[in-house]
């Protein structure tokens, strides 16, 4: 690691996280984590870190996995709802099991292309770039399961709101209408 690495023994993923990247630090693996306008690494695996995130936004990793299998019938290489309040979705470069693996947040990926040797160039919104060890079929098929997760979370959060409008709502229609028959 170079002098100037900002070393945080606490992260916690926010809307700002765009990926996480596992750094081998001697025998151990430590976590590259980038941000829209900074970068920092926690002495944590990457996967520790989706995790903690997870807790700390009120479900385990496992709850979260389930969701992600219930919602799409995915199992493998899942994508993750980090906290689906802030639109927080990241997925797998590999299995998550797999020491090279690391998350990548959807919503922060502005474009992705074919790069030399089978790897993937993603370049974020914020203009920075990584090469990827993958190919771009197995990215472009998790930035797809990862958009499918979103819209399908997203579509119940809003029918469950718009169901709990309506019934909220639903008393002062019937009155409303009942006094209306009383009138005329």
């Amino acid at each position: 690691m170079t002098q100037n690495i900002q070393i945080i023994e606490e992260y916690e993923i926010n809307p700002n996280t765009m990926i996480i990247k596992p750094l081998s630090y001697g025998i151990k693996v430590y976590s590259q984590i980038w941000e829209l306008d900074d970068e920092v690494t926690s002495p944590f695996k990457p996967i520790e870190i989706i995790k903690s995130s997870c807790k700390y936004f009120g479900s385990s990793y496992e709850g979260r996995k389930e969701g992600t299998r219930q919602l799409t019938g995915f199992t493998h290489k899942a994508p993750i709802t980090i906290d689906p309040t802030n639109f927080i979705y990241f997925f797998p470069t590999a299995s998550p099991s797999n020491p090279e693996c690391m998350w990548i947040a959807l919503d922060h990926i502005n474009y992705f292309k074919r790069a030399e040797n089978a790897q993937t160039q993603v370049v974020f919104k914020n203009k920075q770039s990584f090469i990827i060890p993958v190919s771009y079929t197995t990215l472009n098929n998790q930035v797809l399961r990862t958009a499918l997760l979103k819209t399908t979370l997203t579509k119940r959060i809003e029918d469950s709101e718009r169901k709990s409008l309506y019934y909220a709502n639903g008393s002062k229609i019937i009155n409303a209408s009942e006094r209306k028959g009383a009138y005329q």
